[in-house]
């Protein structure tokens, strides 16, 4: 009698099930580390733009613009937050306050659907940096 080596036809359809379960639950989490390294290019331009606020109060004090325009107000240009997936389009401004004291409040909302193609849809596509007076910035998901 032969001997026969090698794998039955059971076996391998054993292994490719497997195989495809496991990427059927891989591929979701691995989409979700996406988004998130995404959203990291949005959230370093919304720390950009609250480090020009900061300036921006500290010079103007209580006079400061409650909705100051990126590129006239905080010194901008056209496309300096221009990136991968976000354009100077997705971030607002608002809620610009200085208190007596030289304390800044403000509010950064980040809007990913007004970006490139490929922009980020999880957690959401909009985004706050918020900062209230004497605190520290909080992110809002």
């Amino acid at each position: 009698m032969k001997n026969r080596k090698g794998f039955t036809l059971v076996e391998l359809m054993v292994v490719v099930l497997i195989v495809s379960i496991l990427a059927a639950v891989a591929i979701p989490l691995m989409r979700g580390r996406i988004d998130s390294a995404k959203w990291s290019e949005g959230k370093s331009a919304a720390g950009t733009i609250a480090s020009a606020i900061r300036a921006y109060a500290a010079e103007k004090g209580t006079a400061a613009v409650a909705a100051p325009v990126l590129t006239t107000d905080l010194g901008f240009g056209a496309n300096d937050l221009d990136g991968t997936y976000f354009l100077q389009a997705c971030y607002t401004v608002s809620g610009v306050a200085v208190n007596a004291a030289g304390q800044v409040a403000f509010t950064i909302s980040v809007d990913a659907s007004k970006g490139r193609t490929g922009y980020p849809t999880t957690p959401a596509t909009t985004n706050t940096l918020t900062q209230a007076a004497g605190a520290a910035s909080v992110w809002a998901w």
